[in-house]
């Protein structure tokens, strides 16, 4: 969202360009809400990741604990 370049951070945002100091307090507030938010996503992602694995091995354990049919 956000690009730094050799001078001045620019926010890229709907195909424009706008440099970031001349953004409000209020917009610049919003860019650390977005990448709060964007964070967090990562954080559960990571986590979403952890929880699928161990089903996984939950399944395989219940597999070896099962009659063979």
């Amino acid at each position: 969202m956000t690009t730094t370049s050799a001078q001045t951070p620019t926010l890229d945002f709907d195909g424009k360009q706008y440099p970031i100091a001349s953004l409000s307090e209020q917009a610049r507030v919003q860019i650390g809400n977005i990448q709060v938010a964007d964070q967090e996503i990562a954080r559960l992602r990571v986590q979403l990741g952890m929880a699928q694995t161990a089903r996984a091995a939950y399944l395989q354990a219940l597999r070896a604990q099962l009659p063979a049919a």
